[in-house]
């Protein structure tokens, strides 16, 4: 299992951190999140409170293949969803089901899964169900999970979104304040 180390800030993430933080503040926030077991055991079936890393512009340089996003529920705009990134633009689709024609994800299109794979895909609510999404849907990638006070942390991303997300971490994660704030 990879895990979240200290490391080097791109002049990219520096520059994209300055403007943030003069301008829109923390680069994370606190995201409630109590529905259901499709992400277990990544995020409990119970919920958790997850620390979110923003992201006002979701596109391949920035979340990757293998994160975990928040995204707008394309069914009910007013809620999100977590799902791990499973394909970006430029992704050959195949079905496992051999009546479905294989496809190309088209440019700014995303394909999101659930991680449990106990979960019918009839039952997921993820792409398997509504199809490819838009990177615009993708808020943020999901870089911490408290699910009780005792157990909590680092959720499991690509290894390049863990290196860049790493020192983040190391200055906005507040545990005692996911705590506090935490809906169980």
């Amino acid at each position: 299992m990879q895990s979240y180390k200290v490391g080097q800030i791109t002049n990219r993430d520096l520059s994209d951190t300055i403007w943030r933080n003069l301008f829109q503040g923390k680069l994370t926030y606190l995201h409630h999140w109590n529905k259901g077991e499709e992400m277990a055991p990544t995020i409990g079936a119970q919920g958790g409170t997850l620390l979110v890393r923003k992201l006002p512009h979701a596109d391949p340089t920035r979340v990757f293949v293998g994160d975990v996003v928040l995204v707008k529920d394309p069914e009910k705009p007013d809620d999100y969803l977590v799902r791990r990134l499973a394909a970006i633009e430029g992704y050959e689709m195949v079905s496992s089901d051999e009546k479905d024609e294989p496809f190309v994800l088209e440019k700014d299109e995303c394909w999101i899964v659930s991680d449990n794979e106990a979960v019918k895909a009839k039952e997921a609510k993820d792409s398997r169900t509504f199809g490819p999404l838009p990177m615009t849907d993708i808020v943020g990638r999901v870089i911490y999970c408290l699910r009780t006070a005792i157990d909590h942390g680092p959720v499991q991303n690509s290894q390049f979104s863990m290196r860049r997300d790493s020192p983040v971490i190391e200055v906005e994660l507040d545990v005692d304040e996911m705590a506090k704030n935490h809906k169980a």
